[in-house]
């Protein structure tokens, strides 16, 4: 994906705030109700609100998404402990299926998918539909407790692990822009 491309994605895209206003009152009510249970820690706070490049973050969703209505909360909540370097816009599925058409996964539609960008929209990467934690946590109920797989976490645990891994993914992106030799050049550090 070229950064012309991205860049008119990021401007198409919506906030938060109007992303949730287009969706039906329950639908919001559920993104919310997930957004009240998200807590980061002190140490995944100080981590984000120490990202030293602006990135720019388009979430691909869609409202009635499940996954989406469990994982948007958390970042939304990312990006706001990033004191302002993550610029992050929504961009409903169904609206712009150009860009779906872009990150299929497993020759799917998923969603949510993350597209992490530089400050000039030169892609550093993407992620979806859901982290490793979640595949765990799921292949566990569907094949049981005798199912051998390693890491899988309680119930109880389930929210605080996919946040954590969502957590990793965006560190992942701020550390590849950090350390980019290009970036590194324009700001002479």
């Amino acid at each position: 994906m070229d950064a012309v491309f991205l860049k008119a994605k990021h401007d198409a895209g919506l906030t938060w705030d109007d992303y949730l206003a287009s969706a039906t009152e329950p639908q919001r009510a559920a993104w919310l109700k997930v957004y009240e249970q998200v807590h980061l820690s002190e140490a995944q706070r100080e981590m984000l609100g120490s990202s030293v490049r602006q990135m720019n973050v388009i979430v691909l969703s869609g409202a009635w998404c499940g996954d989406c209505v469990r994982q948007g909360p958390m970042f939304q909540k990312i990006a706001e402990a990033s004191r302002g370097k993550i610029k992050l816009v929504w961009c409903d599925r169904d609206e712009h299926m150009d860009l779906q058409e872009r990150v299929v996964i497993n020759a799917g539609q998923r969603v949510p998918v993350v597209l992490f960008a530089a400050e000039d929209f030169e892609l550093v990467g993407w992620f979806g539909d859901k982290p490793l934690s979640r595949y765990r946590a799921q292949a566990a109920k569907l094949y049981g407790a005798g199912c051998p797989l390693p890491g899988v976490t309680g119930v109880q645990s389930e929210l605080a692990a996919e946040l954590q891994d969502w957590v990793d993914e965006f560190e992942r992106a701020q550390l590849i822009l950090r350390l980019s030799g290009r970036l590194r050049k324009k700001h002479n550090d």
